[in-house]
C-alpha cells in the first residue's frame, strides 16, 4: 500500500504487535505489510498471530543456540591461543551451557521499530536475524564441520601422558643391583636374552621364518624362546590401536617394552612387526640399549612384487579392489632399515638357510651359550676364558722370587705339556691340575661340576670335601684326566705347604700351584675308566704305570710367564687369546678346526676345503681354518712335530690351504690315544681357541694294541674306526661345538685328486693309508708315470697331486733319515740349564736334547778336562778343602755328568738303555751334585770300608748348601764326611761337603754341625731315588752311618792315588777305555770309527760294482749280438 508523505503511518511490529509511528521519510527503509482491520491491536486474531510468532521465534532462537553450542564448544576446549578458549577448558554442565547460549541469542536479537499508528493496511513486514557467535581466532580457518575423532583425541592425550615427568616411580637404573645380574642369569640358564626385531612388508616371511627358528631353538637346541607378532598383540595389548602413524608408533613402543622385559629375563624374544617407520624401530633399539639388552634388527628384504604374489592373508587383493586404504608398501610408506644387523633376502633363500643364518647370528652374539663373546667367536667350555699366565713385570718378578722359597715339584715332559694346557685355558674351566673330586667326576661322568657364579663357596678351587651336600647345577665336559703324579718323597716334602713351585728338568720354576691337594692316585682305575681296555704296553698307559708315583697333586696354577720350548717352533705356539686375535685379524665370522698328527696330503686338504665350502653354503662369509697340529707328547713311531710343521708350511705356501683363510697353530696337548674318549677332549679344547666347528674323520685318537691280551692280539684295533666320530657327534657335553664329519677318501687316478669313492668306477680309486704313505716315503718314491699303477709300493712311485712336492720331499727325507736325523719329536723344553762362564755348549744341541754337550775351557780359552786337568786340592796348604765340579745343580732333575769316554770328558746328558734322556724321576736333586777331579774308584780295588770294588767313576760329591750351584762351576769346598753307598755291588762314595765361599755359606766345620734332618733327608733320597724307575733301593755300607771328615779325606786321597797309578790302564766305560785319562790325548775315536766304517762301505761298494761289470762282460761275450 502506498502511504502519503504528509501523514504519519501506523504499523504493527511483527514480533510484539505494538503500534509504532513511523516517519514518512523512513518508510522506504523498512518492509511493512498492510494491516487488515481484523489484525489491528485488540482483535483476537491479532493476539493469536502475535503469540504464534513469538513462540516460533523462541524455538528458532533456542535451536540456533544449541547448534552453535555443539559446534563451537568442543573447538574452544583445546585452544590455548586466546583467553576465551582457555576459560572453556574446565568441564561444565552441557545443559547449562545450552541454556545460557539460548538466552544470549535471544537477548541479542535486534528489535524491530514500532509500527506507525496508522489505519492503513497492511503494515510492512519486519525481518529479524540474530548475530552469529564469534569463533576462536586460532581455529577460525578450520571448517565448522571438521572436528577431531576419538582416535585423535586419545592420541593427543597419550602423547601428553608419555611426556610427563614420572614421580614416585622406582625404576631400575643401569648400574643398580635391583634384579639378578644379567650375566650370571644367562650363565645359569645357559642362554642370553636378546630381541630379534624382524621387520618387513606384510607377506615378507617374518612369521614363517620366526616359527621355523622357534622350532629349531626350542626343540633342537633346548632354548627358551618366545615370539611376539602383530596379530597376537592386537588381540590384547594393542587392541585399542588402529593403523594411523600415531597408533603404529604406539604399537611398536608397547611391543619393544614387552620384548625388553622378556629378553631381560633371559628369553630369546622375536618381534615380528611390519613397523614401517624407521624412527619407531630406532626408538625400540634405543630402549634396549639404554637397558643393556642385546637388540638385533632383522630385515626381510623381499620385493613388493614377491609379497603381492605370496599374499598369504589375501590383503593385497583387497587393496587392489580398493577395500583397504593406507596399506603399507602400497599407498602407505615403508622405510627400510639402513643398518640392520642381518638382512635376509628370503625370496632367494630357503627357509632353513635363513634359519641357519639366524642361528649363526645368535651364536655369535652369545645368545645360545649364555656366555660373553667379546670377539664374536665361540666361548670356551663353561663360558669362562681361562688365562693363568702372569705377564705384568712386577707381578712376575714377585712370583719368581716367591717360587725360589717354595717346595719343588718336578715335572716330566708330559707334565709340562699338561701345565701349558691348563695354564693357557685349553681345558677350561679347569684352572690347574685336577683335585681328587674333579678326577672322580671325570672318570665316572666324563664331566665336572662348574660354578661360574661361586654360589657354592668357591667350589672350583676348594679342597675335595667327601661329605659335601650342596653342589653346583652346571656341568661341563671333562673327558680325560689331567693329573700331576708325584712320589711319596715329594708328598712328604710338600706336606703342609700353602703353595709349591712346579719345575722343569733344568730346575726352572714354570708355575706356582696354590693350596695343593695331595691324594692317592689309583692308576689302574684311571686306566680302565679312561681307556676301557687292558694293554700295559700301550704307550701312554706305559707312562702311567711307571713305578714310584703313587700320589697326585691337585690345585690351581699361576704360570710364571708364557711357556716356551726354544725348539724353533715357538712362533706357532699361540695362546688361546693370541689365537682368537689371529682369527679376528683375518675377519673370521666362524672358525673350524682340523687336527692332525700326520703330514697333510691331498686327502686332508680336500676335507678341509670341502668343510669350508659347507660352511659358506650355510651362510658364513669368511670361514677360517685352524690347521691344528698336535704338539704335545706322542709315541715314538709318530711323525716328529718339526717335520709336520714344516710340511704344513709348504702346503700353505703352495696355496693348497690358502694363508688368507688358514691359521696354523700348534695345539699343546699330549696325545693319550684313548679313542672316542679322547676325541671329545680334542673338540672341547678347540672351543677355547674360538672354533665353532671340528672336522672329524675315522678312528680319531685310535691305535692298535701294543701287546697280546685277553680277546685281542697285538696289532688289532683297540677301538672301532667309526665309534670315535659317532661318540663325538652324539656327545652330551659338546656344548656349542658342531661337527663336520667325513668318510674315507681315495685317490682318483683319472683326475689325480683325493675325494670320496665313486662306486660306478671303483677301479679308478686307490686307497693310500698312512702306513702306505710312510713306506713310500721311506722308499724315496718318485712321481708316478702318466698311467698310475694300482700297486704304488711295488712301483715305488707317488701319484701326482697326492701331496705338494716340497712337502713330500720333507716327509721322505724324514723317513730316510729317521734313525740318524736330529728331530723335534714333540714339544719338549730345550735350554734353561745354567752354565758356568767357563763352559761352552752348542746352540744346535742345547740342553734337553740327547746330544747335549758342554765342554770346559781354561783361563786361556783352550779346552780342558775337568777330570784330569783340574787339581784335587785348591792349595797344598789346605788339605781339608777340595775342588768341587758341579754337574747337577740343586733342583735339576736331568742326569748330567762328566763323560769318561769322550775326549776332554765333556759334560753330557746321561741316557737310558733305550737311548732316551735320563732324569731323576723320584724328585729333583736335593743337593748340588758333582765330582772331585783326579780321583777314580777302581772296580778292581776292594775298598777298606765296604770290601767291594769301586764304580769306575770319580768320587761323587753332595754339596749340602741351600743355594744352587751352576753346572760346570768349580768351587772350593770343605769336606765334612762321606756316605758309603753300595750300588749294584759296587762302592759309590758320596762326599758330604759345604761351599765355604758362598754368600750364604753356613758355618759348618764338621758333620756334627749339619742338622740331623738334613743328613737324613740326603741319605734317604740316595737310597730310594732309583725305585721310581722300577729298581730296588740302594744300600749303604757301614749301616748307613757317615764317616767323619778325616776318614772322608783319606778316601779321597786313596782314590787320587788310584787315578794316578798303574790302574789307569784298566779304566773303561761301556767297554771303551777312558780316553780322557791323558789330557794330551785328544783323538776323536768315535769320528775315527765312523771313518773306518765309511771306508769299509766304499770298499764293499767297489767290489759289488766290479762283480756286476764282470757279469755284464761275460753275458756280452756269450751273446755278442744282444743289445747291451
Amino acid at each position: 500500500a502506498a502511504y502519503s508523505s504528509r501523514t504519519r503511518a501506523k504499523a504493527l511490529c511483527g514480533l510484539c504487535g505494538a503500534e509504532t509511528a513511523v516517519p514518512a521519510r523512513n518508510m522506504s527503509s523498512h518492509h511493512y505489510s498492510p494491516v487488515d482491520a481484523e489484525d489491528l491491536p485488540g482483535s483476537y486474531r491479532y493476539r493469536q498471530k502475535t503469540l504464534q510468532r513469538w513462540r516460533f521465534s523462541m524455538f528458532l532462537s533456542f535451536a540456533a543456540g544449541v547448534v552453535v553450542c555443539m559446534i563451537a564448544y568442543p573447538r574452544l576446549l583445546p585452544c590455548k591461543a586466546c583467553a576465551p578458549c582457555e576459560k572453556a577448558s574446565p568441564p561444565v554442565n552441557v545443559a547449562d551451557v545450552a541454556s545460557r547460549a539460548a538466552q544470549i541469542a535471544v537477548s541479542k536479537c535486534p528489535a524491530c521499530p514500532a509500527c506507525p499508528e496508522c489505519q492503513h493496511k497492511p503494515c510492512p513486514a519486519c525481518e529479524l536475524s540474530c548475530p552469529k557467535i564469534p569463533e576462536c581466532p586460532s581455529i577460525a580457518a578450520a571448517p565448522a564441520a571438521s572436528q577431531p575423532d576419538d582416535a585423535e583425541v586419545v592420541a593427543r592425550h597419550r602423547t601428553k601422558m608419555l611426556a610427563r615427568d614420572m614421580v614416585n616411580i622406582a625404576e631400575c637404573k643401569p648400574g643398580q643391583v635391583c634384579r639378578a645380574d644379567a650375566l650370571n642369569r644367562s650363565r645359569v640358564i645357559g642362554q642370553k636374552g636378546i630381541t630379534l626385531w624382524m621387520t618387513g612388508l606384510s607377506g615378507s616371511g617374518k612369521t614363517t621364518i620366526a616359527e621355523a627358528l622357534e622350532r629349531r631353538l626350542l626343540y633342537k637346541l633346548g632354548k627358551n624362546v618366545f615370539r611376539i607378532d602383530g596379530d597376537n598383540l592386537r588381540t590384547g595389548l594393542t587392541k585399542d590401536l588402529g593403523f594411523s602413524p600415531d597408533d603404529r608408533a604406539e604399537s611398536v613402543r608397547r611391543a619393544s617394552h614387552v620384548a625388553a622385559l622378556f629378553s631381560e629375563a633371559g628369553v630369546i624374544t622375536m618381534v615380528t612387526l611390519i613397523s614401517p617407520y624407521r624412527k619407531d624401530r630406532d626408538a625400540a633399539r634405543a630402549l634396549h640399549e639404554k637397558q643393556g639388552i642385546p637388540f638385533m634388527e632383522v630385515f626381510m628384504d623381499v620385493p613388493l612384487s614377491v609379497v603381492q604374489a605370496r599374499d598369504p592373508k589375501g590383503l593385497y587383493k583387497k587393496v587392489a579392489k580398493g577395500l583397504i586404504k593406507g596399506f603399507t608398501g602400497v599407498d602407505a610408506p615403508y622405510e627400510a632399515p639402513l643398518h640392520a644387523e642381518l638382512t635376509l633376502k628370503n625370496s632367494e633363500l630357503p627357509v632353513e638357510q635363513c634359519v641357519d643364518q639366524l642361528v649363526m647370528a645368535l651364536t655369535a652374539a652369545g645368545a645360545l651359550s649364555g656366555h660373553a663373546m667379546p670377539d664374536g667367536l665361540t666361548p670356551p667350555d663353561g663360558g669362562v676364558h681361562i688365562n693363568r699366565i702372569t705377564t705384568a713385570p712386577e707381578a712376575l718378578l714377585a712370583r719368581r722370587k716367591e717360587a725360589e722359597t717354595l717346595p719343588k715339584v718336578p715335572l716330566t715332559d708330559i707334565d709340562v705339556n699338561w701345565l701349558q694346557v691348563v695354564g693357557e685355558g685349553w681345558a677350561a674351566p679347569l684352572r690347574g691340575f685336577m683335585r681328587e673330586g674333579t678326577l672322580v667326576q671325570t672318570l665316572h661322568f666324563n664331566s665336572v661340576l662348574h660354578d661360574p657364579n661361586n654360589v657354592t663357596g668357591d667350589y672350583n678351587s676348594a679342597t675335595t670335601d667327601w661329605m659335601q651336600s650342596s653342589f653346583p647345577r652346571e656341568r661341563v665336559s671333562s673327558p680325560v684326566p689331567i693329573v700331576l703324579p708325584v712320589t711319596d718323597f715329594t708328598r712328604r716334602q710338600i706336606a703342609g705347604a700353602g703353595a709349591v713351585a712346579l719345575t722343569n728338568a733344568a730346575g726352572v720354576a714354570l708355575a706356582i700351584l696354590r693350596s695343593p691337594e695331595v691324594y692317592e692316585l689309583r692308576v689302574r682305575e684311571l686306566i680302565h675308566r679312561t681307556f676301557g681296555m687292558t694293554d700295559d704296553e700301550h704307550p701312554y698307559v706305559k707312562e702311567l704305570l711307571k713305578p714310584g708315583k703313587d700320589y697326585a697333586v691337585g690345585g690351581e696354577v699361576e704360570l710364571l710367564g708364557k711357556i716356551t720350548y726354544n725348539d724353533g717352533l715357538d712362533a706357532y705356539r699361540l695362546t688361546a687369546e693370541e689365537l682368537r686375535a689371529a682369527f679376528k685379524a683375518k675377519g673370521a665370522d666362524v672358525v673350524y678346526a682340523f687336527q692332525t698328527r700326520n703330514p697333510t696330503h691331498a686327502g686332508h686338504a680336500f676335507l678341509m676345503k670341502d668343510s669350508r665350502q659347507k660352511l659358506m653354503a650355510r651362510g658364513y662369509k669368511k670361514p677360517v681354518l685352524w690347521l691344528s697340529p698336535l704338539g704335545g707328547w706322542t709315541k715314538a713311531s709318530d711323525v716328529p712335530l718339526d717335520v709336520r710343521v714344516k710340511q704344513h708350511q709348504e702346503v700353505m705356501a703352495a696355496g693348497e690351504l690358502h694363508p688368507d683363510w688358514t691359521v696354523m697353530a700348534i695345539w699343546p696337548s699330549p696325545m693319550i690315544y684313548a679313542g672316542p674318549t679322547e676325541v671329545q677332549f680334542h673338540a672341547k679344547s678347540r672351543r677355547a681357541g674360538g672354533a665353532s666347528y671340528f672336522t672329524v674323520g675315522r678312528d680319531p685318537a685310535g691305535m692298535p694294541y701294543s701287546s697280546d691280551g685277553p680277546g685281542h692280539e697285538e696289532g688289532d684295533d683297540i677301538y672301532h674306526p667309526d665309534h670315535g666320530r659317532y661318540a663325538l657327534m652324539s656327545s652330551p657335553g659338546v656344548g656349542g661345538m658342531q661337527f663336520l664329519g667325513f668318510s674315507k677318501v681315495y685317490y682318483d687316478k683319472k683326475d689325480h685328486t683325493m675325494r670320496g669313492k665313486d662306486e660306478s668306477r671303483p677301479d679308478d680309486f686307490i686307497s693310500i693309508s698312512g702306513s702306505k704313505m710312510r713306506k713310500l716315503a721311506a722308499l724315496a718314491a718318485k712321481p708316478c708315470p702318466p698311467t698310475i699303477p694300482s700297486d704304488l709300493i711295488a712301483s715305488k712311485c707317488i701319484p701326482p697331486g697326492f701331496m705338494v712336492q716340497k712337502g713330500w720331499e720333507i716327509v721322505s727325507d724324514y723317513y730316510i733319515r729317521q734313525k740318524t736325523g736330529d728331530w723335534v719329536p714333540y714339544s719338549k723344553q730345550l735350554g734353561g740349564l745354567p752354565l758356568a762362564p767357563n763352559m761352552r755348549s752348542s746352540a744346535e744341541q742345547p740342553f734337553g736334547k740327547v746330544a747335549f754337550t758342554a765342554h770346559f775351557v781354561g783361563a786361556d780359552g783352550a779346552q780342558i778336562s775337568p777330570w784330569h786337568n783340574l787339581a784335587l786340592y785348591p792349595t797344598a796348604s789346605e788339605p781339608s778343602f777340595v775342588n768341587f765340579v758341579c754337574e747337577i745343580p740343586r733342583g735339576v732333575s736331568a742326569k748330567v755328568e762328566i763323560h769318561k769316554s769322550v775326549p776332554y770328558n765333556d759334560l753330557v746328558q746321561d741316557v737310558n738303555k733305550d737311548g732316551s734322556p735320563r732324569y731323576y724321576t723320584y724328585s729333583p736333586s736335593t743337593v748340588n751334585y758333582g765330582a772331585i777331579p783326579q780321583t777314580w774308584e777302581d772296580p778292581h780295588h776292594a775298598d777298606a770300608h765296604t770290601g767291594l770294588g769301586g764304580d769306575n767313576d770319580p768320587i761323587d760329591v753332595l754339596q749340602l748348601n741351600e743355594g744352587s750351584c751352576v753346572a760346570g762351576a768349580v768351587q772350593r769346598v770343605r769336606v765334612l764326611g762321606a756316605l758309603a753307598l753300595v750300588d749294584g755291588g759296587e762302592t759309590d762314595w758320596k762326599l758330604l761337603v759345604v761351599d765355604v765361599d758362598a754368600a750364604d755359606a753356613p758355618a759348618w766345620r764338621e758333620l756334627g754341625d749339619v742338622p740331623a734332618e738334613r743328613v737324613n733327608e740326603v741319605r734317604e733320597w740316595f737310597r730310594l731315588y732309583k725305585t721310581s724307575d722300577g729298581k730296588p733301593p740302594n744300600e749303604y755300607g757301614l749301616n748307613g752311618e757317615p764317616i767323619d771328615a778325616a776318614a772322608a779325606l783319606a778316601v779321597a786321597a786313596e782314590t787320587h792315588a788310584l787315578w794316578g797309578g798303574a790302574g789307569r790302564a784298566r779304566c773303561e766305560f761301556g767297554g771303551e777305555p777312558c780316553w780322557g785319562m791323558e789330557a794330551r790325548r785328544s783323538v776323536d775315536w768315535r769320528s775315527a770309527g765312523a771313518a773306518v766304517f765309511a771306508l769299509l762301505a766304499v770298499a764293499q761298494l767297489y767290489f759289488i760294482v766290479t762283480a756286476v761289470q764282470r757279469k755284464r762282460r761275460a753275458l756280452a761275450a756269450a751273446s755278442p749280438k744282444k743289445k747291451r
